[in-house]
């Protein structure tokens, strides 16, 4: 009965946020694709991905930085129209990453957008009103992670645009009210203590949000890291010259993160949470967390994956960031079996991670989290601008920010493409055009 009250508290809630956050976002982020008196776009593919199933033969109208139509190539002729032909290709909506730390890490915006991210959420850095969307990255934040005195991520790497520390329930709230009169669309917490095997944070590179010397802006604009630092799997020893960092890291209390929750429920936010082990989930399942920002890194019980799944729990995916983890396949592999919601999010700006779309990401959705390749496309792009309250983003429905991209070929037999778009479109404005 619990379980049944707190599921309509939480539609009712969802209702509200999609509301809300339509309101915030798309009013501000449209209004400058708006504004211009560009001609129309017609774009004809062989293949459509329109966030839902793939079309054949298939054509995009974009008119005013939306998209205004999409229909068969034979019957689609709009008058005075700029055609952009893509004959054997597959066009697309732009991903949609739900974890960095963009602002936090200076990763260029332009890098990210120019492979295949089209809208990032920034969580875990300066908190800003969403803005972009018209030929730049589309940006939303959550602000500095709530944590305990001195918890993660304090101690490797301080307070400054990272993380506030939280002492009290009325600290929490007020922080909260704070955060989102700035901008933030979510709330981010941290439930970790540190010390599960092979977890990053648990290494002195402190999970890429340390200080080494980043690659040069070549080597990540063209994701040479990938070709010269190859995946070998969760048992590969790349990281086997790191030692443990302390595992004594506090955790907010219950009910700390439950005026976290409630507070943000109040003003139509969700809370995303940093957990990697069972005494985090345990917290942000009876607190009422929405989301986790991880596939938690250590084996987690089934009984509280159940437990999240009837809570209505969504899992940012991270398989990459964490795939030196020792629960990391058993999660993903039971989440997947019990219906678990599992989007897209690989962490940009951690060290192994492309500036754009991952492609090794997607490979451990199919292998790990036993996704077929439609449904990889769609927890990328409509399942996640749903889950941001936008739901016409991550589309190409009729009223949909014109954001796209296309690859040659068809990227159903090989994700890995993705990595690479021949075509990148922000808002109607053309940012890479190699067709």
């Amino acid at each position: 009965m619990k379980i049944r009250q707190r599921t309509k508290s939480m539609c009712g809630r969802v209702v509200r946020q999609v509301l809300c956050l339509v309101l915030i976002v798309s009013a501000p982020l449209f209004a400058s694709a708006q504004e211009h008196n560009a001609s129309p776009v017609l774009i004809r593919a062989e293949r459509v991905f329109d966030g839902h199933h793939v079309r054949t033969h298939t054509a995009v109208l974009i008119r005013d930085g939306k998209v205004a139509e999409t229909g068969p190539a034979s019957q689609l002729k709009p008058e005075g129209a700029t055609v952009i032909d893509l004959g054997d290709a597959t066009l697309l909506p732009g991903f949609i990453e739900l974890h960095a730390h963009l602002t936090y890490k200076k990763v260029p915006e332009d890098t990210v957008l120019r492979h295949g991210i089209t809208t990032l959420r920034d969580v875990g850095g300066p908190v800003h009103p969403p803005r972009g969307g018209n030929g730049t990255l589309r940006v939303m934040t959550s602000g500095p992670i709530l944590t305990a005195p001195q918890g993660y991520p304090i101690p490797a790497l301080g307070t400054a645009n990272i993380a506030i520390p939280i002492h009290n329930e009325g600290e929490a709230r007020k922080t909260v009210r704070d955060l989102i009169a700035k901008g933030a669309v979510v709330i981010k917490i941290a439930l970790e203590p540190g010390g599960e095997h092979r977890a990053p944070w648990s290494m002195h590179h402190a999970h890429g949000h340390g200080h080494a010397t980043p690659a040069s802006h070549q080597e990540k604009a063209d994701h040479t890291h990938k070709a010269k630092t190859p995946h070998t799997g969760p048992h590969s020893s790349q990281h086997s010259s790191h030692t443990p960092a302390s595992s004594h890291w506090p955790l907010l209390p219950e009910s700390v993160v439950k005026a976290i929750v409630d507070e943000a429920h109040r003003h139509n936010r969700s809370v995303t949470a940093h957990v990697g082990e069972e005494r985090g989930v345990r917290i942000a399942l009876a607190a009422g967390v929405d989301e986790w920002a991880h596939m938690p890194c250590d084996p987690i019980p089934e009984s509280l994956l159940k437990q999240a799944v009837a809570q209505n729990v969504t899992i940012v995916s991270t398989l990459d960031t964490l795939s030196k983890c020792t629960g990391i396949q058993q999660n993903a592999k039971m989440w997947k079996a019990l219906g678990g919601s599992l989007l897209y999010g690989a962490e940009i700006a951690h060290p192994d991670i492309p500036w754009g779309i991952d492609g090794q990401e997607l490979l451990y959705l199919m292998q790990w989290a036993g996704k077929n390749p439609m449904e990889i496309l769609r927890a990328a792009t409509s399942h996640s601008g749903k889950h941001l309250g936008v739901p016409l983003l991550g589309t190409l429905e009729p009223g949909a920010p014109a954001d796209l991209i296309a690859v040659k070929g068809n990227p159903l037999h090989g994700l890995k493409a993705l990595e690479y778009p021949d075509l990148v479109i922000s808002g109607g404005h053309v940012v890479v055009n190699r067709f």
